[in-house]
């Protein structure tokens, strides 16, 4: 992760892409680079020494030759993986799945509340799995386990109660998951 997140930082400035671009053509020498690219000496040598570090460039005498190699590695065994995604359980329709696939980290978290009810349901089924039926639990246990899935944690105890899902105290004092 560090090795794409140097690549990451590496590409992310004008200046280094330009260097990666002259080098593209040709090797140059620092001077040769400084003189193309109207750069100054400390920043020349400092991208220079950047791109070093994350072996997109190699000097070779005076020389800097772009790495071609080494950027096609990065990009095809590092940036080209397939994210991990969440993988629903076994036996649910193919529309809950579908729905969960989009709503879900690979963690099992969620990305973000749905707003539509179908896609909320799906949701709030998948949570409330968590609950233990006959459990009592406090507002405060609710949160920490609802805060594992997503940091609104209100909104979502609104909804398991809202949905019939959870009931609770009118105090809010206990809350137990209902068979439905």
């Amino acid at each position: 992760m560090n090795e794409i997140l140097d690549f990451v930082k590496a590409m992310s400035d004008p200046d280094r892409l330009r260097i990666i671009g002259l080098l593209s053509q040709k090797s140059f020498t620092r001077a040769e680079i400084m003189a193309r690219l109207d750069l100054p000496l400390k920043e020349a040598a400092d991208h220079l020494a950047y791109l070093e570090y994350v072996n997109a460039v190699s000097k070779i005498g005076e020389a800097y030759t772009l790495n071609d190699d080494k950027l096609a590695t990065l990009a095809r065994e590092k940036l080209a993986k397939e994210r991990p995604s969440f993988v629903p359980a076994e036996g649910m329709d193919e529309k809950a799945q579908k729905i969960l696939k989009a709503y879900l980290n690979a963690d099992g978290s969620i990305k973000q509340i749905p707003s539509q009810p179908v896609k909320l349901s799906v949701i709030l089924n998948y949570l409330v799995e968590h609950f233990e039926i006959g459990k009592n639990y406090t507002e405060k246990e609710v949160n920490s386990l609802l805060r594992r899935f997503n940091e609104d944690t209100a909104a979502l105890r609104r909804y398991l109660v809202d949905a019939g899902m959870l009931n609770r105290e009118g105090d809010g004092s206990r809350y137990w998951r209902t068979g439905r």
